[in-house]
Formats: C-alpha cells, structure tokens, sequence
C-alpha cells in the first residue's frame, strides 16, 4: 500500500522568544534576520525544495510581521516598479508567491505538543512535516527532504537526529534506540524511548532530536492524551514516546550542519558562516574578518 504524501508543514512560531530580548519584544525572533532573510524563511524554502506546498504557521500574538513578510506588499511592489528596481521587486514578489500558507493562533505558549495539536484542524487525518525556525539546517538535500525518503519508505514517524555533547544534552529531547540497515548506511535508528531534557547522567544516549519531524495524523491523538510536563506545557516529546505504544518512529541522523539559531552565540555563527558562503558578500566579508585585530 502507498503511504499517504506528505503535502503540509507546521511551523510552530507563537514562542517568546525571551533568549534574544529585548531585540523580541516587539518583533517575533523568527523574523530575526540571518544575513538578509528572516529565519523562517530558511525553513519555509527547506520544505518547498523538499516538495512540500503547504504550509501551516501557529502564531500568538505579536507575531502579525510573520504574516505580512509573506503576504502581498502593494505599496513596496508598486515602489520599486517606478524607480525601476527590476531584480528588487522579482525578490519581493517571490516571497509572496513561493507558497499557500494558513495560520492559526495559539492564544498561550503551552509548550511544542500543544502548538502543533493546534493545527489540528488544519492539517486533517493526514501525514504532515513539523519545522522549527530556529533550527537552521544547511545541507545538500534538504533535511526534511531526508525525512520524507524515510518516511516514504516505513510509513511511519520520523525525526532528525544528531550527536550532541553530553554536557549540552540536558537542553534537547534524547532517543534511546536501535541502529539498522537503510539503503547501505548507518544513519537510521529504530527508536525504543524517548526522553525529554534529561540531565547528562541520565540520558539514554547522545542522540538528540533537532527541529524537524515528519509525524502521521496519530500524534494529535497522543498529544490529547498526555499530561502537561515541566513547567505546564505539553511537550511533543512526551507524545512521541505515548505513539510508541502502538506505533514505530524512526529516527534519521540527517546529513548537513545545523545551526542553532535560537541561541546567541549560534545565531552569530550562522551568520558568518551564511554570510562567507554568499557569491556576493563572501569574498569581501572574508577580507574584512582577515584584517581585524583583537
């Protein structure tokens, strides 16, 4: 039987943003700009070169720049038409154009589990892909693109794994599970358990989950079930292990560097590093950073 395709993305964006303040006060972080695109952008282009058309974001409030980054804008098109900024206005109108997106609020922020079951509706009795903005992943083949091959293949759950320190892995949810055999590599895993940000000693293994998931319609179900965890919120991870019960999930150690761009010190990296990667800033950016003395 053909697995059903995945045809949407939910972009949970209704956090706070509280580690960049006071630059989030008044604009969501997930229109802080990374070079010269805001970062959700970077995760909306990732699912579109994987093939993915819908998109579904979950907003709170404050977060309305979100919707009118992508939305038509009259009067900048109309601007940039009269003073003849051809290739400007090309730009300004494919962000407007690359994608059908839909939104739904989330009036308070109660944790991953319950962002994502507000797309409920939206999404319907089908698979769908989960990204988180903050994780900003550059790679040869998209990374949800490597999820949806997985997925493809099982028909099952999958997430995006990645080794992490072990004096970091208090910060993530962490997988206990089993490596096998998937088209000649080493990189898919058969997940047993899962844990959410468990203190170094404790944690099952050094596997993490990175903000990317692809997850059958039977997740909304689990996050209903569950119980609030730490601080109130009802956390995605601790749906995932309830599926477990009568589901497989797969995990996937995808190919490509991700960036935490949710931290400071890994915005600031992605930064130089996106930047020194750009054909029209690379080479002078590269000069400037060679010339500074500290």
């Amino acid at each position: 039987m053909m697995n059903a395709k995945v045809r949407k993305a939910v972009f949970p964006a209704a956090g706070l943003g509280t580690r960049f303040l006071p630059a989030t006060k008044a604009q969501p972080k997930e229109m802080l700009p990374l070079v010269d695109k805001p970062l959700i952008q970077y995760g909306v282009e990732e699912v579109i070169h994987s093939g993915i058309q819908d998109i579904i974001i979950v907003t709170g409030r404050g977060k309305s720049s979100i919707e009118d980054h992508f939305d038509v804008s009259f009067e900048l098109e109309h601007l940039l038409e009269s003073k003849g900024k051809t290739e400007l206005l090309s730009m300004v109108r494919s962000i407007s154009d690359m994608i059908d997106i839909s939104y739904v609020r989330q009036k308070e922020a109660l944790g991953l589990g319950h962002a994502v079951l507000r797309a409920k509706e939206l999404v319907g009795s089908e698979p769908f892909a989960v990204v988180l903005s903050d994780d900003v992943i550059a790679s040869e083949t998209p990374c949800i693109r490597q999820l949806l091959d997985v997925y493809e293949f099982y028909g099952a759950s999958v997430v995006a794994l990645m080794e992490v320190p072990r004096d970091q892995i208090s910060a993530y949810g962490v997988v206990d599970a089993e490596a096998i055999s998937h088209n000649g590599n080493e990189q898919l895993y058969r997940i047993r358990n899962l844990v959410e940000k468990p203190k170094p000693d404790d944690a099952p293994s050094n596997l993490a989950i990175i903000g990317r998931y692809v997850l059958t319609p039977e997740i909304f179900s689990c996050v209903e079930s569950i119980e609030p965890g730490n601080g109130g919120e009802l956390q995605l991870t601790d749906a995932l292990k309830y599926m477990l019960r009568n589901r497989p999930i797969y995990g996937f150690k995808f190919e490509g560097k991700r960036y935490d761009a949710g931290d400071k010190l890994g915005f600031l990296k992605a930064t130089v590093e996106f930047a020194l990667n750009r054909h029209d800033l690379g080479d002078t950016f590269r000069d400037y950073l060679r010339g500074l003395n500290f």
